[in-house]
Formats: C-alpha cells, structure tokens, sequence
C-alpha cells in the first residue's frame, strides 16, 4: 500500500507542469490581503467520546487571484495525534445580499495524522493519509479579522479566528 501512495504521489509531481495546485501563486495581491493567519481553539464533537482530546490548529494560507487560496494547517486531531492539511480553496465573498459580512469558502486537500489504532477514524485512509474537503461560513469583523466555524463532515464543528495581513 506504501508503493501505491508513493507512485501516486510521483505521477502528481510528474503531472504538475500541466497543472498547477495553486495557480497565480506568484501573483502580486493587493496590499494587506496576501497571508491569512487562521487559529481554533475550540472543536466541538457531534458524538464526544472518553477518547478525544482538545483539538488545537493554527493555519497558513496564501491569498490568490479569483478569490482562491492554498495553504497549510498544523494541528492535534481529536485523539491528540499531531496531523497536517495541505489545502487549496475558494471564497465566495458575499454569498448572502442580505448579511454583508458573511462569507463561505471551501478547502479540499490532504490531511496526514490518523494513524494506528485511530487510522479507521477517516475514510479513505492510506497509511496516515486521506483526503478531505472542509467547508466554512464565516463573519468578518474588520477588513482584516473574522471568525470562522469550519464543518468538519459528520464529526465536529471547529470554530476559530482567521487574521489577513
């Protein structure tokens, strides 16, 4: 199974001069908007169990060209194993007319961190790695600062704040 993942990860980096993970990553944004800083301290789980832990997460991502962003998470999963999220996404600034502040966005990426006796705790799980696809609607504060509550599938709700600059 080892090799599989493997191979495909070769076949991905063989592909990427015809396809770029994030496209327009060396595109100038605007002044302030380049990096956003996203940090939750607090996960809540539809079903809690005696075995989860605090989720903590701090995340990195890069502002690109039509409201698209990728970038990186570091965190502890529910059973307090250190895991990772790489991630591209799209926002969709003012999806309601009506609540000006709103916005939805959407990241899909590869999560590792799962692993051992938690390893059937994500679908499709190979070796530690899964993908996954999250969800967000959030309420922007300032131009700079929003709070965001982050579905996490069938599992739990994360809520954080997300910091532009």
């Amino acid at each position: 199974m080892k090799h599989l993942v493997f191979g495909t990860a070769l076949a991905l980096c063989g592909a990427a001069h015809a396809w770029e993970a994030c496209p327009g990553w060396d595109v100038q944004q605007p002044e302030g908007s380049r990096y956003e800083l996203f940090a939750s301290p607090y996960t809540y789980h539809w079903s809690p169990s005696p075995n989860h832990k605090p989720v903590r997460l701090l995340s990195l991502s890069k502002s690109l060209p039509e409201e698209r962003f990728c970038g990186i998470s570091l965190f502890t999963n529910s059973f307090g194993q250190p895991s990772v999220y790489a991630f591209v996404g799209k926002t969709w600034p003012q999806p309601f007319d009506r609540f000006p502040n709103v916005y939805g966005r959407v990241s899909a990426g590869i999560m590792y961190g799962y692993v051992g006796e938690y390893k059937n705790k994500v679908p499709l799980n190979v070796g530690g790695f899964s993908p996954a696809a999250i969800p967000s609607l959030g309420y922007r504060f300032t131009p700079r600062t929003s709070a965001e509550v982050h579905i996490l599938g069938t599992a739990a709700l994360m809520f954080g704040v997300n910091h532009r600059f």
